[in-house]
């Protein structure tokens, strides 16, 4: 799950998780280079059996000619102590080789802390022979505090994985949020990366409550969450008439995508549904969609939500 968590994220931003996960290595001018994943087939093809599917390897050209091909290697790891640096060692070695490339950056992003190994170095008794390291990403040791108002979308994603004070922890989780709308102007990737955010907040029942009251109770706020996933079920409408061509389906189609937001909706704002609300809404026509669309804003329990 948190390898293609990670893989995703690092796919759609591949710029922006470069800037956070191997500063010192994203150049200023990154925006100016064609990022592009490596070819996995091809990695399976020739690696075999020691390929890492899961591992998300990118490829940077420069079109000026004035630096090589960069390849960096992204993985996650979980659990500190499962990481082996033999094994990124030998990855980087095939990889290099495969790729005819010796600028290689191997990035490791630790999500628990723990102790492992940052050098290994194979020699003799006179001489090293064979000298490697990686960039460490370790979320943990980050503060979220040097990151609660940054313009990296990656960064702001990531707040409930960074180190913060248990207080902190529904602000932080609201900073990831907003994140999310003033980076993100895509409404399906809004969706897709709340789950995210949701996912590494892990918060309980009564958290969820306590946000809700909190941080939801001004109108304006909740009317803005409302066009987000409002625009999400209209593109998704639009795209499946497309699709089948005709007036009907686009019809079908807006109406699925908002039965799914109106659904996302009552998730944010009570934790939860029981099964007869989400066949309610799946028999429902458009303009009971509508309505409760608009009617969720201002209620306070599921009842109120669907009366007559």
């Amino acid at each position: 799950m948190h390898d293609q968590n990670f893989k995703n994220l690092i796919l759609d931003y591949p710029v922006q998780a470069l800037q956070f996960f191997a500063a010192e290595e994203a150049h200023d001018d990154l925006q100016q280079a064609r990022i592009i994943p490596f070819r996995q087939e091809q990695l399976k093809e020739r690696l075999g059996d020691r390929f890492h599917e899961l591992d998300t390897p990118l490829l940077v050209e420069w079109p000026d000619g004035r630096r090589e091909v960069i390849l960096f290697l992204l993985e996650e790891e979980t659990e500190a102590r499962r990481f082996s640096i033999h094994r990124l060692a030998h990855y980087c070695l095939d990889i290099s080789e495969l790729a005819q490339t010796e600028r290689v950056v191997p990035v490791v992003i630790f999500l628990d802390r723990g102790h492992h190994p940052y050098e290994l170095h194979l020699g003799g008794d006179r001489h090293t022979y064979l000298s490697f390291q990686y960039i460490s990403c370790e979320l943990k040791n980050r503060s979220a505090d040097d990151y609660r108002t940054s313009g990296n979308i990656v960064a702001r994603l990531n707040l409930p994985n960074m180190r913060y004070a248990k207080e902190q922890k529904l602000d932080i989780y609201h900073d990831a949020q907003l994140g999310l709308v003033q980076l993100e102007p895509d409404p399906k990737k809004q969706l897709k990366y709340i789950d995210f955010v949701d996912y590494y907040t892990d918060l309980t029942e009564d958290e969820i409550e306590t946000y809700r009251k909190d941080y939801l109770s001004e109108a304006e706020a909740r009317m803005g969450l409302a066009q987000i996933l409002r625009e999400e079920g209209r593109q998704e409408g639009r795209q499946e008439g497309r699709e089948e061509g005709r007036q009907e389906g686009e019809i079908k189609g807006e109406i699925k995508g908002e039965a799914q937001m109106l659904l996302k909706q009552i998730q944010l704002k009570f934790g939860g549904h029981p099964v007869w609300v989400e066949e309610k809404i799946n028999q429902a026509d458009k303009a009971q969609l509508d309505q409760w669309v608009e009617r969720i804003l201002f209620v306070d329990t599921l009842d109120q939500l669907f009366k007559v």
